[in-house]
């Protein structure tokens, strides 16, 4: 083999050797292919259910200058609602949306059948002592709870009663009344939970509030076994000053962004009970 021959046998041979290690090492800085996580789906936005007081042939409470509790507490819920829905955080239903009369159990049927995370029933109150002014919150009593655990097991139409996802339809009064009572202690305590929160956003923003501010009863739109609930009275439409501010727009937003902030620290202190 000539010597021109070998020399090019050789640089041949030397092209291979330099290009297979420099693939190697190319193949060896490489980096591996990162796995791709799935995006964490965003949380479902909680339902909170507005109910309006009163409607249609029922005004409510009557103030001085002849104001109706249902308009007041209309254009509250629909401020609220508002607030609400800006943050995409939350949906909203009210159990009515125009002044008509909805049945005191059928609000709480509405609310049930949602789905509801959250029920919020606004009122506007009244006395007969033109002096009494400030807001309130009600939440079930002890003893209205009892009341409704028993009447709830009896009673003839529970066929589509849902109590923590168990149908009562097919379940003796006695485990119904069972099933009703542990859902309800939960509840309560949620509802309890929450008027605190409220009692303090409005503390915060200035709201003046009734002395023994957070109180209990029997309250028919409080009786849902499952849905955390309270009844927030305003003000005092038998109260000229409380009157005046209930219909002024600047006080209603003002009252209805206390409720935003107050229905944000109930749910925020939920996530926070259910990671400890």
């Amino acid at each position: 083999m000539s010597a021109l021959h070998r020399r090019d046998l050789l640089a041949a041979l030397s092209g291979l050797t330099a290009f297979g290690l420099g693939t190697v090492d190319a193949w060896a800085k490489t980096p591996a292919p990162k796995s791709i996580k799935k995006p964490t789906p965003p949380p479902r936005p909680k339902l909170v259910f507005l109910d309006p007081g009163h409607g249609g042939k029922d005004p409510g409470a009557q103030g001085v200058r002849g104001t109706q509790e249902k308009s007041v507490v209309m254009a509250i819920a629909r401020e609220l609602q508002r607030e609400l829905q800006a943050g995409g955080r939350y949906r909203v239903m009210l159990t009515r949306s125009s002044d008509s009369y909805v049945a005191l159990r059928e609000r709480v049927a509405r609310a049930q059948a949602a789905k509801a995370d959250l029920f919020l029933s606004l009122h506007a109150d009244s006395c007969e002592n033109p002096d009494v002014r400030g807001a309130s919150v009600y939440t079930l009593s002890e003893q209205a709870t009892d009341r409704e655990t028993a009447a709830l097991a009896a009673r003839e139409n529970r066929a589509d009663a849902v109590v923590a996802g168990m149908r009562l339809a097919d379940k003796p009064d006695i485990v119904a009344s069972t099933l009703v009572a542990m859902a309800q202690r939960g509840t309560v305590n949620d509802s309890r939970r929450l008027a605190e929160t409220i009692v303090q956003g409005f503390s915060r923003s200035g709201v003046r509030l009734l002395p023994r501010t957070h109180r209990q009863a029997g309250f028919a739109v409080l009786t849902s076994p499952d849905i955390p609930a309270a009844l927030v009275e305003l003000g005092y439409l038998s109260n000229p000053q409380d009157e005046k501010l209930l219909t002024v727009r600047q006080h209603q937003i003002a009252l209805a962004r206390a409720l935003r902030g107050s229905v944000d620290a109930h749910f925020a202190a939920g996530a926070a009970i259910r990671k400890a």
